[in-house]
């Protein structure tokens, strides 16, 4: 039986969850009605992030969500404003995302392209 690839996986997570542009992302970040999460690991925010991004590893992302973990992080519960996930390039934040929806937190949405497309079209940078 063929293994699913993660291609394929990220193309689910993301017609699941739904993408965002982002130029629309950085529209949100100026308006202040989105909660970015970087779901990167801990040296790729070190060297820069989308500023008030909310950092996530991706590895911890479920013990993050859950108000029961010692883990958890409240401000992940956005009180019903749009998480924009992002990553790298786009794959992680998409599962990420997927994740997120799957636990029943917030509305989240993968920008695509991820922080090297935010960087590219000259969004702000902390």
């Amino acid at each position: 039986m063929p293994v699913k690839g993660f291609k394929e996986m990220v193309a689910e997570a993301n017609a699941a969850v739904g993408t965002v542009s982002v130029e629309d992302a950085m529209a949100a970040h100026g308006g202040g009605d989105a909660l970015f999460v970087d779901v990167r690991e801990t040296q790729e925010h070190a060297a820069g992030s989308v500023p008030g991004a909310l950092h996530v590893p991706r590895g911890l992302l479920e013990f993050i969500a859950d108000p029961e973990s010692p883990l958890h992080k409240p401000e992940l519960l956005s009180g019903g404003r749009r998480l924009v996930v992002f990553c790298a390039s786009g794959g992680r934040s998409a599962l990420a995302a997927k994740t997120l929806k799957d636990m029943g937190v917030g509305a989240p949405v993968n920008m695509l392209g991820g922080f090297a497309a935010w960087r590219e079209k000259g969004g702000p940078v902390g």
